[in-house]
């Protein structure tokens, strides 16, 4: 399935941004490299999530794996630009069906865990999905008697296969020439994931080999993430998150990639430590909760050399923690499931405190970085007028260009039109704020400014102020309606066990850290936890219809 136009192959490959290399062969040059080194690693508590015991494989012994479920997938009619859903926790099934699927010329869709019917049937009927892959039950949930649910509304799901049948097939011993004469092209679609969803139908983003490579190729470069190295990924094996932090670096570097999910501080921490990990990618409340831990002391992260922490900005009270109890030097990414990407790594941005809200402008004319980023453009567009910022200080949204950019949204023409110009520039939706020195800082989603009297608060600099806060563990700042200034901020804080804390605290804490007065919270809500979304993101909606639920009106303004 090849979506990209051919004038854009053309030009990209004739620039050398994209090649003819898979990324199926990337793997065999590792299987041929180091057959017997270990390339899968489990989940330590595999046994409580599947009931089966968790495993290690090498590499021959996962090419092996995913060569006959390829052929089982094959016998059973699924083959070129065929669509398979994938719904299973993070386990190494799940990171052979990437290559398996890809193997017959078929696409893999992973969805989390989390999604029920009503998001399975949307996306099977958007996609035309030929086969569910599922486990049977997971955390009280029944996934295959869903799935079979989904069959009975969409017969076209012909194919229904539980992890148990996965495994089963992997350990079989079928003739592979059935797999010689299918051609996988660089640009054919590797993989379709979705957008997270909170307030709409999920879109689906394509991207090839080719995408996948070049985004991954600038992330290795910028996280310094180098060959051999352990990966670990925290976050569900189901988009940009997992798989473009850490599991196509490992498909391209080769090493050991650890699987973990889902997240339990406890099962964490003594991964990090037996598998001793090099790279890891995290959310930046899993890097609070650890720096601020009471045995954070008695952790041996000594093997790790990087961490990048995405899908939310950093706290510089976690980026200064990680560095003096453990000399690991923070990295901040910003990256989207449209294949977006840009990562504020040590090598382009060497000020610790700086990285915290930092990002190299990447594709800026003019600007130069230690990361190779040739072929990626970008500006930052005024969202009123649609003209292009330049001034410092200046606040608008991101536009993104670049060969690893999706070619637009799956059988979604109408919203693909929307988000791209007529110069091919993505349109982020995200706001960013145009800083010194061919910097960029993320300011906010465009729909998530808190506009106070005129006034634009980032909700995310107020939860990132919060974190440095010693009672508080988790934070997440929204707007509420008032008559008069329009928006006030509310802020939902999550307090440290034991621990208490209340308006004055906080409106203290604000002016100590040197914050504007019309910035600080005017409402306080304390929460035993911050609603968040697979991937880690805070849903803000959830927290705004609580709001308007409970009837809250806003506090006294501050001074």
């Amino acid at each position: 399935m090849i979506l990209a136009p051919a004038e854009r192959i053309k030009a990209y490959t004739e620039k050398g941004w994209w090649g003819r290399k898979n990324l199926l062969q990337y793997f065999e040059e590792h299987v041929a490299e180091m057959p017997e080194h270990t390339a899968l690693v489990d989940p330590l508590n595999r046994e409580e999530l599947t009931g089966s015991a968790p495993e290690r494989l090498t590499y021959r012994e996962l090419q092996r794996a995913s060569q006959q479920v390829a052929v089982a997938l094959a016998n059973l009619g699924i083959g070129k630009d065929d669509i398979v859903l994938v719904q299973l926790p993070n386990t190494w099934e799940l990171a052979m069906l990437y290559l398996a699927i890809s193997r017959v010329g078929a696409v893999i869709s992973p969805v989390p865990m989390q999604w029920r019917l009503k998001e399975l049937e949307y996306v099977a009927r958007l996609t035309d999905a030929i086969a569910f892959i599922t486990i049977a039950h997971f955390h009280g949930v029944h996934y295959v008697e869903m799935g079979k649910t989904l069959q009975e509304k969409i017969p076209q799901v012909k194919h229904l296969l539980s992890l148990e049948d996965i495994r089963k097939f992997s350990q079989q011993e079928n003739d592979t020439n059935v797999l010689a004469g299918i051609n996988v092209d660089a640009n054919d679609v590797f993989t379709i994931c979705w957008t997270s969803g909170t307030e709409a139908d999920s879109k689906g983003c394509p991207m090839s080999h080719n995408n996948w490579i070049f985004q991954c190729n600038m992330g290795i470069q910028a996280a310094d993430i180098r060959k051999g190295d352990v990966q670990f990924t925290a976050g569900p094996l189901v988009n940009m998150g997992a798989l473009g932090t850490t599991f196509i670096p490992w498909l391209m570097l080769g090493g050991t990639y650890v699987l973990h999910h889902p997240f339990e501080p406890q099962v964490f921490v003594r991964q990090m430590m037996m598998e001793k990990v090099n790279y890891t990618l995290l959310v930046p409340a899993v890097a609070n909760l650890l720096a601020k831990h009471p045995q954070a002391d008695q952790f041996d992260f000594s093997s790790v050399r990087s961490i990048t922490l995405g899908s939310a900005p950093l706290s510089l009270f976690a980026v200064k923690e990680f560095k003096r109890r453990w000399n690991i030097d923070i990295g901040n990414i910003w990256g989207q499931n449209e294949g977006t990407g840009i990562v504020s790594g040590p090598r382009d941005v060497p000020d610790m405190e700086k990285r915290v809200d930092h990002l190299p402008q990447f594709g800026k004319p003019g600007s130069s970085w230690a990361s190779n980023v040739d072929g990626i453009e970008t500006k930052i567009v005024d969202p009123a007028t649609g003209q292009e910022l330049s001034e410092v200080g200046s606040v608008g949204e991101l536009a993104y260009k670049g060969p690893n950019v999706f070619p637009g949204y799956f059988r979604r023409p109408d919203l693909t039109a929307k988000a791209f110009d007529k110069d091919g520039y993505f349109y982020t939706g995200d706001l960013f704020q145009i800083r010194e020195g061919d910097y960029i800082s993320f300011f906010d989603r465009k729909k998530d400014i808190i506009i106070r009297g005129g006034y634009n608060i980032s909700a995310q600099e107020v939860e990132n102020v919060l974190m440095g806060h010693p009672k508080v563990s988790d934070v997440a700042a929204v707007g509420m309606a008032d008559e008069i200034l329009g928006e006030r901020t509310c802020v939902f804080v999550v307090v440290k066990p034991g621990e208490s804390v209340d308006m004055a605290e906080i409106k203290v804490f604000m002016a100590e850290q040197g914050v504007a007065s019309y910035k600080w919270p005017e409402r306080l809500e304390l929460l035993e936890s911050i609603p968040r979304n697979p991937t880690g993101k805070i849903l803000k909606t959830a927290l705004r219809k609580q709001l308007k639920g409970t009837g809250i009106q806003a506090s006294a303004a501050p001074a």
